[in-house]
Order: C-alpha cells, then sequence, then structure tokens
C-alpha cells in the first residue's frame, strides 16, 4: 500500500534576483548544477534519476538548457572535501547534496553558491540553516526531522518486540544529525527503562567487530541512518539477521533484510529537491526560501525478515503499514 506524501512549506517569502539561467545564457554558458551524491553510485543512482526526471519535467533538459555534474563520494569525507572544492573550481550555479556532512563540505567551500540539500536530520540543530523558515545563508533544502521521530520508532519496535529490555543503537558518530538522534534514543529509551547499548562507528571496517562485541547483550537493533550506513546496509542487516536481531531503519530503502522502518518517502525527497533548483535557477534566493519538513511518514514492514527472526507482527500494526513486504 501507499499513500500520497505532501510537504508543509514553512512560512517565508521567496526574494527574486536576476535569474542565474539569464545570466548564464547572456554569457554563452549554461547553468550548471553540480550535485555531489554522498554514498556509492549503487546506492543513490535511483533517487539522483528521481531528482533528474523532475528537473525534465519542470524544462531543465540535460545538455540542452541545463548542465548536471554528478559525483559519487562513496560515504568517504574526504571525497566530500574534494567534490565540494571541484565543484567551487567549476564556477557551478548550485551544489545539491544530503547529509549533514557533504552539505558542511559545501558551506565550507563555498558561502556564494548556493546549496541545497535534499534531506538532513536537524538542519538547524546541525547549524547548517539559521531557522526552518528564514535559512539565511546561500543553504536551504528538506529535513527529515531525525530527532523527532526517535519515539515513534521506539513505539513501533515495542509493538513488535513487547518483551524488548534492552536496545542497541548503531550509527556514525562522525555525522553531526547522528549523533544528535543517539542522544535522543538514548534519553528516550532511558525514560522507557531500556537498557542501552551504544555501537559506535565511524568506518566500514568497525562494523563486523561492533557486532561481535553485541553478541547476546540486546533485543532489538535501532539503526542511525546517513551515508555511511547506507552505503552498508545490506551488510548491516545480513549481520543483524544472524544475531537474530530485529532491527528499526529511517526509511524504506534500508530494509531488504531489515525488519521495520518509518520515516519519510526519500524519493519523494529528491523529487522536491528539484523544485528548491528549479526556483533558485530562476532567481530565488537560499536565504529566503524556507526548509520545508514532511508531514506524513511512511512505515514498511517486511515480513520474509520477521518470519525468520521467528516475531508475529499484531494484525493491527499490518493494517497500518504503509508497504508490507512478503
Amino acid at each position: 500500500m501507499s499513500t500520497r506524501r505532501e510537504f508543509i512549506t514553512l512560512l517565508g517569502g521567496v526574494a527574486a534576483a536576476w535569474p542565474i539561467a539569464a545570466r548564464a545564457q547572456q554569457a554563452g554558458k549554461l547553468p550548471t548544477i553540480g550535485f555531489l551524491a554522498s554514498s556509492t553510485a549503487l546506492i543513490a543512482r535511483p533517487l539522483v534519476a528521481t531528482f533528474l526526471q523532475r528537473l525534465r519535467d519542470l524544462g531543465w533538459i540535460e545538455g540542452r538548457t541545463v548542465v548536471v555534474e554528478v559525483r559519487w563520494a562513496e560515504a568517504r569525507t574526504e571525497r566530500f572535501i574534494e567534490i565540494a572544492d571541484e565543484f567551487v573550481r567549476l564556477k557551478v550555479d548550485v551544489i545539491v547534496t544530503y547529509g549533514a556532512p557533504p552539505v558542511i563540505a559545501a558551506k565550507q567551500a563555498t558561502s556564494v553558491i548556493p546549496i541545497v540539500f535534499a534531506s538532513a536530520g536537524d538542519p538547524v540543530g546541525n547549524a547548517l540553516v539559521a531557522s526552518l523558515s528564514h535559512p539565511g545563508g546561500n543553504v536551504t533544502g528538506l529535513s527529515i526531522q531525525g530527532t523527532e521521530l526517535t519515539g515513534k520508532r521506539l513505539e513501533l519496535l515495542y509493538e513488535v518486540v513487547p518483551r524488548l529490555n534492552r536496545l542497541a543503537i548503531m550509527g556514525n558518530v562522525d555525522a553531526p544529525g547522528v549523533v544528535l538522534e543517539m542522544d535522543e534514543i538514548k534519553t528516550k529509551s532511558r525514560t522507557l527503562g531500556l537498557e542501552v547499548i551504544t555501537l559506535q562507528i565511524r568506518r566500514a571496517e568497525e562494523i563486523a567487530p561492533a557486532f561481535e562485541a553485541l553478541k547476546g547483550r540486546a533485543d532489538a537493533l535501532y539503526v542511525c541512518a546517513d551515508v555511511l550506513i547506507a552505503s552498508h546496509r545490506t551488510r548491516i542487516n545480513t549481520l543483524a539477521l544472524g544475531a537474530r536481531l530485529p532491527t528499526m531503519h529511517a526509511n524504506r530503502e534500508y530494509i531488504e533484510a531489515g525488519l521495520m522502518s518509518y520515516g519519510p518517502n526519500f524519493r519523494n525527497l529528491f523529487k522536491r529537491t528539484a523544485d528548491f533548483v528549479d526556483k533558485i535557477l530562476r532567481g530565488s534566493k537560499p536565504a529566503d526560501i524556507p526548509v520545508e519538513q514532511p508531514t506524513a511518514f511512511e512505515l514498511v514492514i517486511n515480513l520474509k525478515t520477521a518470519k525468520t527472526l521467528g516475531l508475529d507482527i499484531p494484525a493491527t500494526l499490518l493494517a497500518r503499514a504503509d508497504e508490507v513486504i512478503e
């Protein structure tokens, strides 16, 4: 099942300026978008394709009315910086990316070129923008409300794992948004009387040892999303399944072998990002385009994983799911 996903724009005006497209055409150069894809091509290509299709719907045809330069960072921090610097040298008209670390890298590379993020967990808490309604500076985009959804995800885990006493949390502590989310999960877990085990990772090589250290110590695993986790999500889910751990993820793309996800539809986020870019290419300033937040979220349940783990998913929960993988 699926439902229509809509976004609400926070109050705030959009200031007009001489359009980038007009300036570029007068100079004999097509406007250029630099897309810093922070994960791997295998993981992010469908999302980038969604963004490009929406651009075409808005009249921006690659090679005819716009140039799109895509670079794959493969979840490597040093590549975020290299690609951001390259886009500045190329004098792109807009930089598009997702996740706090690459946005921070882009902000450090330029305070002039507009930057649009397709997703960020807490853009105010991570100092990406001054506020949601008035971002200020050269950055705007879409928030995924990472910290605000922790309570709902814990509630869903409780419905599936009624004897949940010990919760493991896995996250990349080099990602500012993940650190904020992990702190929020710990706070909420303690109010529920849960014992919390934190698995802090910074590199792919630390994933397997983290599971080794976890053996027999947890009843479920909450996985905090970021580009590192996204790039290695299949491995994480396989290890969790081997450890007999139900998993909670942030979005549908993460649960090929996981149990549940609850969060916004990422394809919709990337589609909406193209509308932000369209506004900027037509003259709007990022400082005046409010950050948007999703108003509805998807619950996806993988019944194959539930059966493997010997879990019975309540019928009431299945009825509320937006998608059930069988």
